[in-house]
């Protein structure tokens, strides 16, 4: 590292000024006199530097001194290791300023600096962002050895003005070694490649995944002063792929011996939806397997049904189709995931199962189909007494199953299932994969006596294990960790009623209408919006005697309340507005005419990890009847 003249000098007094304030001179000055007159022999003119040094570090001179000297990277031009540049790809730059950061020393770190992008073309003609107004921006997000980061959201442009250092601890992970710092030998059996995804943020909060992308970042331990610069471009690099692409071509083989086998039980069996590999986002075809893991969240989530709650209020978006023909398969990778808040039925249920088997429940991602013959994926617990029972990972209710016989006379008269599910195919977890082969694949007539081969056919879990299980293959991308919600609940709430205060003012300003808000029955919604999340996430329901008494004493005689609660799984005001409207129930309550009207509005923003949120709001008027 080389400093400017000007910027040395600056250290270098502010060393003298440090050492002045410890009096380290004088202590030196001490154990020399010590030294000299304990040490040094009659015949020995002279006390040599590295004499002095041992008594200096004897007396703990010189440890005083290095915890007393803090020093700090900002200001300091210097190239740092490992450069990433995105998609297309990001270019070099001179480093900006560094923050201070607390660095263990006894551990490695890999530093991780994006300098810029280039060629984005679809934003060639992106006019340059006005301050002050909202702009579409890119932002990215990184994984490694279970930490995640986020850089600043920065504009989008054909040329994104990306400035974004990571710091990456490249720790060990077997226990006792959590101290010791890590070895050249360590560092380059780490496979674990740098897992950077980019998301678009447009100016409605919607997210789109843009790229993912998984950086080899061990060339850098070969290159001059640990310092390397890289051009990322978006086409994924093959990482030890000799060893991995065998065991994929293995399992291949395997599976289509298994799909032979599984058509000689029935042919029938050519229809049913046995799904064994699934496409990614970066086009790559993977087990299904390698989808699900045993998720542990922590102290983000305390319970199951509130895990499923969480994966319920992550969006919904099918994968988009361009001209006619069925669904277009895409599963997302968790990351990808987590970071764009959204995505399909199969991403929930992958999730869903991944935070179910860390819960310690026997869990499976079912594939089949609902009503009309719609492709789809939902979640199935089997219980130790034997009970199955269905989880519906888009919307987080669970129905409990019996099969029924259709060859018994009562068959007719027995009671039609709760569940939107009609037809299985399979049922897979990490370790699993069984496809369903029973006579018929109605869901209401299956038993799921998984270990039952005459009705199950399953995949050798070994084969499973050879490309699913953790480390099994350099290409399986690693889970990460759940982010704690970085949504402050009392502010989003107050932002998103004001908000809504002042639309219905206007919309009733626009018919002629005057509006006068009660504070107080405001106040008096909370804990039926309170109630309406707490029944979501248990299934029961509590709260509502209280909540009608207090409305009865609120409401005087001779007046008439309404109120209309809805729910929403994102924080737009106007969009959520709009959609009230449309209710001809909501919007008789917005456009309240009659005597002493008065209008209470109430949100309740209900945070879960990875900033998804639960909004609640409820829209209520009472007024005096007139006959």
């Amino acid at each position: 590292m080389s400093l400017p003249p000007e910027k040395a000098s600056e250290l270098k007094q502010l060393i003298h000024q440090q050492l002045s304030k410890m009096d380290v001179h004088g202590r030196i000055r001490e154990i020399l006199a010590e030294t000299i007159r304990e040490e040094l022999a009659p015949d020995q003119q002279q006390l040599s530097t590295e004499d002095l040094i041992k008594a200096l570090r004897r007396r703990g001179i010189i440890d005083d001194v290095m915890k007393e000297l803090n020093f700090v990277t900002d200001n300091v031009d210097q190239e740092l290791p490992s450069s990433p540049k995105q998609p297309v790809g990001f270019t070099d730059r001179q480093s900006t300023l560094l923050k201070k950061t607390n660095i263990d020393p006894t551990r490695r770190y890999l530093y991780l600096q994006v300098l810029g992008g280039k060629a984005f073309l679809e934003h060639l003609q992106e006019p340059e962002p006005i301050p002050g107004q909202a702009c579409s921006t890119f932002t990215l997000c990184l994984h490694f050895r279970n930490q995640r980061f986020r850089s600043k959201p920065v504009p989008c442009a054909c040329e994104p003005d990306f400035h974004d250092g990571f710091l990456l601890e490249v720790h060990r992970e077997n226990l006792g070694d959590g101290t010791r710092m890590a070895d050249s030998t360590t560092m380059l059996s780490i496979s674990d490649p740098v897992h950077m995804v980019l998301i678009k943020t447009d100016i409605f909060a919607e997210t789109t995944l843009v790229a993912s992308y998984f950086l080899e970042w061990r060339s850098v331990l070969g290159s001059e002063n640990g310092v390397t610069n890289l051009t990322v471009e978006l086409m994924g690099l093959a990482l030890e792929r000799q060893k991995t692409a065998e065991k994929e071509r293995l399992f291949l083989v395997y599976a289509k011996q298994w799909w032979r086998e599984y058509l000689q039980i029935r042919p029938s069996h050519n229809s049913r939806l046995v799904k064994i590999f699934a496409q990614d986002e970066n086009g790559i075809n993977r087990p299904v397997c390698s989808y699900v893991k045993p998720l542990r969240a922590g102290r983000l989530l305390d319970t199951p049904r509130q895990a499923a709650r969480f994966v319920n209020v992550l969006g919904y978006e099918r994968a988009p189709v361009i001209g006619g023909g069925g669904k277009q398969e895409q599963w997302c990778t968790l990351l990808a995931f987590l970071c764009r808040n959204k995505g399909d039925c199969e991403d929930h249920a992958n999730l869903l199962c991944s935070l179910l088997l860390g819960y310690g429940l026997e869990a499976f991602v079912c594939v089949g189909t609902k009503a009309k013959g719609v492709t789809h994926a939902w979640v199935m617990t089997c219980g130790t007494d034997g009970t199955i029972t269905f989880w519906e990972s888009l919307t987080g209710h669970r129905y409990l199953h019996k099969p029924t016989n259709p060859d018994e006379p009562s068959a007719a008269e027995q009671s039609k299932p709760l569940y939107p599910y009609r037809t299985i195919g399979c049922v897979f977890n990490h370790q699993m994969f069984l496809g369903n082969c029973q006579p018929s694949d109605s869901v209401e007539s299956c038993v799921f006596d998984l270990n039952d081969e005459s009705k199950w056919k399953p995949m050798s879990e070994e084969a499973v294990k050879s490309v699913c299980a953790p480390g099994a293959t350099t290409s399986l991308p690693p889970f990460p960790p759940l982010c704690a919600s970085t949504i402050d609940a009392s502010v989003t709430s107050n932002g998103i009623e004001m908000q809504l205060r002042l639309l219905v003012s206007e919309h009733r300003k626009d018919l002629g209408l005057t509006t006068v808000w009660e504070d107080q029955l405001s106040y008096l919604l909370s804990p039926a919006l309170a109630s309406y999340e707490f029944e979501r996430t248990t299934s029961i329901s509590a709260g509502n005697e209280e909540f009608q008494d207090a409305i009865r004493r609120a409401v005087p005689d001779g007046h008439t309340f309404k109120g209309f609660p809805i729910h929403f799984v994102y924080r737009n005001a106007r969009r959520a507005f709009a959609t009230c409207l449309r209710s001809p129930f909501c919007e008789e309550i917005i456009c309240c005419r009659g005597d002493q009207v008065r209008l209470a509005v109430r949100v309740r923003v209900f945070t879960y990890p990875e900033s998804a949120c639960a909004v609640w709001i409820m829209f209520a008027c009472k007024y005096r009847s007139v006959l």
